[in-house]
C-alpha cells in the first residue's frame, strides 16, 4: 500500500473530510488556510483564503456545493467549494471548535470555546439555501459543559446533538428544546479529554477516542457502550470503515514528551482493529508526528490521515486488505 504524500499544508492537520461522494478531501490544519483535493491522486484543486487563526474542524454539505468550517479567529465561515469564494462569516466572541451539517444541510451545529469569563457553547444555526439570505442568529444556544467541547455532531434525523470534550463526559442533547437528554456513564466512559468522534455510515452507532488511550463505540439512541479498544498511546482522531467492520485510530505522544533516544516510543501509526472482535488487525506507519486527522473514503476502499508533520497521507488499500480472515 504505497500512500500519496500531500504536501499542501505548513502547520500541523487538524481535521479531515471526504464529501459524499467521495471524490474531493478537505484538509484543515494550523496554517489558516483549508484546502481541498482529489481523493484518488491526491492532486491539490485549491484552497480556501479568509481565515486568520488556526482552523479545527469543516464539512461539507451533501451536494458538495459548500463547505463550513470553524476557526481559532472566532469564527465559522461558509464557502463556495467550486470557487473558493466567502458567502458567510458567522462571527463570535471565541474560537469556534467544531462544525456540522445537518442531513438535509438547513442548519449546522457549531461549538465556542471557554475564552475570557464565557463557558464553551454550541451554536444551532439555519443554513439559507440563498448566501443573500444568510443570517448569524443562532436557533438555538446550549451552554454548560465545563471546559472544551471537542466535537459536536448532529445525531439521527436531527433531533440531537451529541457533544464530547475535555471532561470525558459524552452528552445527548434535543434539537428542539435544548435540554439534556442523556450523559455517558463515569465508570463506562472516558476518564480524560474525548478529542474526536466519528459516526457510522448507518449513523446507528459512533466511535469516541481519547486521551486515556483508548477508543469506544456507543450506541447513537441510547449511548450505551458497545466496545471498546485499547492502545498504548493517546488516540487523537478515530474513523469507520463504511464497508467493513473495521475502525481505525490515531495518535501519539505530543512531538515534545518523545525523547530523542528512543523514536519509537511516539509509535505515530495508523492502527487498525476488528470493530466486533476488538483485535488489533494492522498498522500503517508513515508519519514523523501524532496523527490528529483520519477519514475514510464513503467507498471503503482507502482513507487518509493528517499528522503533526503537515502531511496528509492518502492510502489506497491493496486487494489483500478486504480478504483479511480473522
Amino acid at each position: 500500500m504505497r500512500p500519496i504524500l500531500m504536501k499542501g499544508h505548513e502547520r500541523p492537520l487538524t481535521f479531515l473530510k471526504y464529501n459524499r461522494e467521495g471524490d474531493l478531501l478537505f484538509s484543515c490544519a494550523k496554517d489558516h488556510t483549508p484546502t481541498v483535493w482529489f481523493a484518488d491522486n491526491g492532486e491539490r484543486l485549491g484552497t480556501y483564503r479568509g481565515h486568520n487563526g488556526a482552523v479545527w474542524c469543516c464539512d461539507v454539505s451533501r451536494d458538495s456545493t459548500r463547505l463550513i468550517t470553524g476557526s481559532a479567529d472566532q469564527t465559522a465561515k461558509l464557502w463556495n467549494v467550486q470557487t473558493g469564494t466567502q458567502l458567510y462569516t458567522f462571527n463570535f466572541d471565541s474560537p469556534t471548535r467544531s462544525v456540522d451539517f445537518s442531513i438535509g444541510d438547513k442548519l449546522a451545529v457549531i461549538t465556542t470555546d471557554p475564552f475570557m469569563e464565557l463557558t464553551s457553547a454550541i451554536h444551532v444555526k439555519r443554513i439559507a439555501r440563498d448566501p443573500s439570505d444568510q443570517s448569524g442568529e443562532s436557533v438555538l444556544t446550549i451552554r454548560g459543559p465545563q471546559g472544551r467541547i471537542n466535537r459536536a455532531i448532529w445525531g439521527p434525523l436531527n433531533r440531537t446533538i451529541i457533544s464530547a470534550g475535555e471532561d470525558a463526559v459524552i452528552r445527548v442533547w434535543d434539537t428542539e428544546t435544548g435540554k439534556l437528554i442523556n450523559e455517558s456513564d463515569k465508570e463506562s466512559g472516558h476518564q480524560k479529554t474525548v478529542t474526536s468522534l466519528a459516526k457510522s455510515a448507518d449513523w446507528s452507532n459512533f466511535l469516541t477516542g481519547s486521551l486515556d488511550k483508548s477508543a469506544k463505540l456507543w450506541d447513537a439512541r441510547t449511548l450505551t457502550l458497545i466496545k471498546a479498544y485499547v492502545t498504548e498511546r493517546p488516540v487523537n482522531a478515530v474513523a469507520m470503515s463504511p464497508l467493513l467492520d473495521h475502525v481505525v485510530l490515531g495518535g501519539g505522544q505530543e512531538a515534545s514528551h518523545v525523547t530523542t533516544t528512543d523514536r519509537r516510543a511516539g509509535k505515530f501509526e495508523a492502527k487498525f482493529f476488528h470493530k466486533i472482535l476488538q483485535e488489533e488487525i494492522g498498522g500503517v506507519k508513515g508519519h514523523f508526528g501524532p496523527i490528529n486527522a483520519l477519514a475514510f473514503n464513503p467507498d471503503g476502499r482507502s482513507f487518509s490521515s493528517g499528522g503533526e508533520d503537515g502531511y496528509v497521507r492518502l492510502h489506497h488499500f491493496d486487494p489483500d486488505y478486504f480478504n483479511i480472515k480473522m
